[in-house]
């Protein structure tokens, strides 16, 4: 049990259906949708777990679409001074970062070690920066050694800078809610 509340037969216990452990009414009060469990209207939660389902809903419902989706990037390839022009997507089955362009790379989600997010602008005052990049560590199959690769938006063509910086926006919310998920 996670409430010190004392059960008996007026104070009931209630699941948290998304961890499991027991609470009472007030501790397990939210009612937030959980999709990824099959659960098609709002179900009762604890607060800590209604706060993480609200954040994969958000996450679902907006930035998962953009990563599916890809942006075109100039990659390169740990520390090579060669880059390619890349498309890169989340996969169909949301379990690979997927690098097409005249090389393919398929790196699995769970083999990402970090992730970090590149960004300019940044204003004395608190203005705001924009995302331009990102560097990604990740281990390859068979091997203990950590392989990155570096992610730079493309110069050439405005839109093509927006869709990259909204790719780069949504891989960060998405690195965010993984190690979130992780710690947990």
């Amino acid at each position: 049990m996670q409430c010190d509340t004392k059960f008996d037969f007026i104070t009931r216990k209630h699941h948290c259906r998304r961890c499991g452990k027991c609470f009472c009414d007030k501790c397990c009060s939210k009612k937030v949708p959980l999709p990824r469990m099959c659960f098609v209207d709002p179900v009762r939660q604890c607060a800590e777990c209604a706060l993480i389902s609200q954040k994969e809903t958000e996450f679902y419902d907006k930035q998962l679409k953009v990563l599916m989706n890809g942006a075109t990037f100039f990659v390169t390839l740990g520390t090579s001074d060669k880059s390619e022009l890349m498309v890169c997507r989340l996969s169909n089955n949301q379990r690979y970062l997927v690098l097409d362009g005249d090389s393919h790379y398929e790196i699995e989600i769970i083999q990402i070690s970090t992730v970090q997010i590149l960004t300019e602008g940044f204003t004395p005052g608190g203005g705001n920066t924009r995302a331009i990049g990102m560097i990604l560590q990740y281990k390859v199959p068979g091997s203990e050694e950590l392989t990155q690769m570096k992610f730079t938006a493309s110069e050439d063509f405005s839109c093509n800078r927006k869709l990259s910086a909204s790719w780069l926006a949504a891989m960060h919310k998405a690195t965010k809610l993984l190690y979130e998920s992780r710690d947990q």
